[in-house]
């Protein structure tokens, strides 16, 4: 027992007949029939019998754990404790009396001599008993070419009377063929599939339908990449069901290609530049030339092209269509011409001011052709300096003037602390430690006008794509500071002396973080190696002094989701937070207590409603309420809150978060303020599939190309094993799934970092417009830049999943449907309406606060909450690991 409650989930619920749950273990029948037996005066009836044997119990007099072995996980669990007992055995070497006079040694005998076996071996061995099983039995599926498959012969059978055999024109693949021509439930399977419904009969040499319950796994032969067409028709194989011949296997979309390459790269299974070729002509029929260039820069930034100048020298007439057009309007001569070359260099031009826009140049692409400049249009200053430097002072001195007054008392005390330290020169390191609502972001906006409207740089950052965007100026701190995506205790970032870049540092006078307690600590400590390191041949004593003695303020509060760890303990969630980093010592804790979104509504009826929700939502981000067992609290929800249906719970979810969705899924505003939110990524994709299903659009299939990384410095031929088909099976967090299926209207969000001048972040949400072959038009659901059309094009993205063995990348569309999110992916979203769905527990800290504070007002929030039993409860899980408060005092 545990908090009163028996830790085996005793007693369980009546069932009316055994059945799997959705983790596939057994859930057993348990028939409400009445019976019961009464122990120590109370009733006990089926809910409480544990699974047994009652043989084994009454022949061994003792309890034994019997579980139905569904699943190769309780197999394992049983061997577990099969092979219970001394497993290991210290053992020296000698000879024996007899062999004492002997000299030779022999290893082999000595080996056999102290073989170790266990108990449970022996006896296994002893009785003879199989060490083995083939069950389920493996069918090789082979395939060949047309006209190519294999025959056997002798040495002296005459060449004609082989090739007259009727046998000649047979095989199992094509016996395949002929399969799915006569069987309609045939054309449901791919070749991989077939032996789960149909066996093979060696004697008559053709499929036939299983009579039994009885199946094989299909195995299709492999073959190298490098066996050209061979290699293309295997990929094939394991998408298309029930072809009927060669050319089903090559027609895709009702158009039948010339090659099994071909048709491959029709549905996506390829990573070729052609493709980004035809998707900026797809793209050239929906958008004017000023979208292709965007689109065109987003794939350089990307690095998604092997050849860049090859799709340039494709498409440069469609990039460039615009540019003749703006030449004579600002001539104002309707007969100007221009070169082939010169509309070339306008053309890169543009787009080269859309590559400095997000720190880059045509000149970090060696093959691409670059501008030439006009005398009065070269520029030889630092690109990044100039980007900082072009606000206009006199409008930003004015809105500084104007942010000024509006600050508040407790704000105005950080300000000046800050602005002294950033005057004064000398360096310092702030934590501005403040929740939602108390006007961090005010700040930053004042800090900035403050030292831009002088003519110096502040550089502001922040962990997230989307919270850089309510930044003036504001990049991710991974892309402006180079951080490496896995940092490690002894990281730095890549920035070298005399770059840009590191040029840009010196010249800085302020560095803003937002949101930082989501980040890992080893980020901040490797960009303190870094200014260090940089700024030391400036000032010898900055190698000494945190950040090189730059001003630097961090902010943020630890209510919300710390740095994940995979399969991390409590103790590494909380040893990563960057108040356990060595540079916490130098930090200078400010705190903002004072909820600025009350303050400025004094004249609102529900002011204390409003009040009570935000400070009850505060309370369960301190681990407030409830009652606390190692971290885990039980916190008790309001009964308007809960979502009481006890009917299907996506459906009940659903109708709760999106009243009326049919009348509304094109509605950009009502997209734009929903979601519903939940802790793991099955239950997010169960809603999402279940809203697609909803929309009554016309659905597309996207294929993803995935392939071993072979500049993998790890790489060896044995990678070769991992065959599409396994990679395709690969799901991890960070990248799309193999498969996609979209329609006009659905939600998306992105998982990259795109063109974050544009936008385009990590966890920018957006709506699908139109569906292309190779491109997505998608208008954008962000509040401040809604409605602004995109081009979305597939990219290469490798996961930085270190629990993967081996590098790999998979060339998607770099997005994900978000009806529904998780809750770590939620974070920097705000929204009127939010349903959340706790089928499973939150499992981290900070989880259920981020989800609740997610939503702007009382009224837009449905909590759907299951207990350890199934049951709807009015009771969720909440983990706060308070010792990351420990050093939060502040001033």
């Amino acid at each position: 027992m545990r908090n009163g409650r028996c830790t085996k989930h005793f007693p369980k619920k009546f069932v009316q007949k055994t059945t799997n749950d959705e983790d596939g273990y057994p859930v057993y029948k348990r028939r409400d029939n009445g019976r019961t037996i009464n122990k120590e005066g109370i009733d006990l009836d089926n809910r409480y019998v544990v699974p047994h044997n009652r043989y084994l119990l009454l022949k061994y007099g003792a309890h034994i754990n019997v579980e139905w072995c569904n699943q190769s996980r309780s197999i394992k669990y049983l061997f577990k404790y099969v092979n219970k007992g001394h497993d290991r055995v210290t053992a020296a070497f000698s000879q024996s009396v007899h062999e004492e006079e002997s000299s030779a040694i022999d290893e082999i005998k000595m080996y056999y001599d102290c073989r170790y076996i266990s108990p449970c071996e022996a006896a296994w061995r002893i009785f003879k008993f199989p060490i083995n099983h083939r069950e389920p039995s493996v069918e090789r599926l082979s395939f060949h070419l047309p006209n190519e498959q294999t025959v056997i012969f002798s040495d002296d059978d005459p060449i004609d009377g082989v090739a007259n055999r009727p046998s000649v024109k047979e095989s199992k693949f094509l016996s395949w063929f002929e399969a799915n021509n006569t069987y309609e439930e045939a054309r449901e399977l791919t070749y991989a599939e077939f032996p789960l419904k149909f066996v093979w009969n060696k004697k008559l040499k053709k499929w036939e339908k299983r009579r039994n319950s009885a199946f094989s796994i299909g195995r299709i032969f492999f073959v190298p990449p490098g066996s050209g067409e061979q290699y293309y028709l295997r990929m094939l194989l394991n998408v298309i069901r029930g072809p009927k011949s060669y050319e089903d296997l090559r027609k895709i979309n009702n158009h039948e290609h010339l090659t099994f390459r071909d048709a491959c790269y029709a549905l996506g299974l390829l990573d070729d530049d052609k493709e980004y070729v035809d998707a900026i002509k797809e793209a050239s029929h929906w958008g004017m030339a000023s979208y292709l260039r965007q689109l065109f820069a987003m794939l350089l930034l990307s690095n998604s092209m092997s050849r860049p100048e090859y799709v340039w020298e494709a498409t440069w007439i469609l990039l460039s269509d615009d540019i003749l057009h703006e030449q004579r309007r600002i001539l104002d001569n309707p007969e100007a011409e221009l070169t082939n070359d010169e509309v070339k260099n306008r053309c890169l031009q543009k787009v080269e001011n859309l590559l400095k826009g997000c720190g880059k140049t045509l000149y970090d692409f060696p093959t691409m052709p670059t501008p030439v400049f006009n005398e009065e249009e070269v520029d030889n200053t630092n690109t990044l300096i100039y980007e900082e430097l072009r606000y206009s002072r006199c409008s930003l001195s004015k809105e500084h003037e104007e942010l000024l007054v509006k600050l508040a008392m407790e704000q105005k005390l950080v300000y000046d602390r800050i602005i002294k330290a950033v005057h004064e020169d000398k360096g310092g390191f702030f934590f501005l430690y403040g929740h939602g609502g108390t006007g961090k972001k005010f700040i930053w906006k004042t800090l900035s006008s403050a030292i831009r409207c002088r003519g110096e740089i502040v550089l502001t950052v922040a962990s997230s794509g989307i919270a850089s965007l309510l930044l003036p100026g504001g990049r991710t701190a991974h892309s402006r500071f180079a951080i490496p995506l896995n940092a490690t205790e002894d990281s730095t970032c890549n920035i070298k002396q005399g770059t840009p870049l590191s040029k840009l540092i010196i010249k800085t006078k302020l560095i803003i973080w937002d949101e930082a307690p989501m980040m890992h600590r080893y980020c901040f400590e490797a960009l303190d190696r870094t200014l260090r390191d940089i700024l030391r041949f400036k000032d010898a004593s900055n190698l000494d002094r945190p950040f090189g003695g730059k001003t630097v303020v961090l902010g943020g509060h630890f209510r919300q989701i710390l740095p994940v760890i995979p399969k991390g303990t409590r103790q590494d969630i909380v040893n990563a937070a960057f108040n356990s980093s060595y540079l916490w010592h130098h930090c200078q804790v400010l705190k903002l207590t004072q909820n600025m979104r009350l303050e400025g509504n004094q004249v609102d009826s529900h002011l204390n409603d409003l009040r009570q929700f935000s400070d009850w939502i505060l309370a369960i981000g301190d681990g407030m309420i409830g009652n606390s067992v190692d971290g885990t609290d039980k916190v008790h929800i309001p009964d308007d809150l809960i979502i009481n249906n006890s009917g299907d719970p996506i459906s009940a979810i659903v109708e709760s978060t999106y009243p009326d969705f049919l009348t509304h899924c094109s509605d950009i505003t009502y997209l734009q303020q929903r979601g519903i939110l939940a802790p793991t990524l099955d239950m997010v994709e169960s809603i999402n599939e279940y809203m697609v299903s909803l929309n009554q659009s016309e659905p597309k299939i996207f294929l993803s190309s995935d392939t071993i990384c072979m500049s993998d410095d790890a790489f060896t031929g044995l990678e070769h094993v991992h065959t599409p088909e396994f990679l395709n099976t690969i799901k991890c967090s960070g990248i799309p799934n193999h498969v996609i299926t979209l329609k006009v209207g659905v939600p998306l969000i992105l998982l990259r970092n795109i063109d974050p001048s544009s936008g385009l972040c990590n966890g920018t949400r957006l709506i699908i417009t139109r569906l292309g072959n190779r491109v997505i038009e998608a208008k954008l659901l962000s509040e401040n830049i809604a409605g602004q059309k995109v081009f979305i094009p597939r990219m290469s993205l490798t996961p930085s999943d270190a629990r993967i063995p081996f590098k790999f990348q998979r060339r998607q569309f770099p997005i994900v449907v978000s009806f529904a999110m998780t809750i770590n992916k939620s974070q920097g979203q705000s929204l009127s309406h939010v349903g959340l769905y706790l089928k499973k527990p939150v499992f981290t800290h900070g989880q259920l606060y981020v989800a609740l504070s997610r939503v702007t007002n009382r009224k837009g929030l449905k909590i759907l909450v299951y207990d350890d039993d199934g049951e709807i409860s009015n009771e969720a899980i909440n983990v706060v690991y308070k010792e990351v408060f420990r050093n939060l005092l502040g001033e």
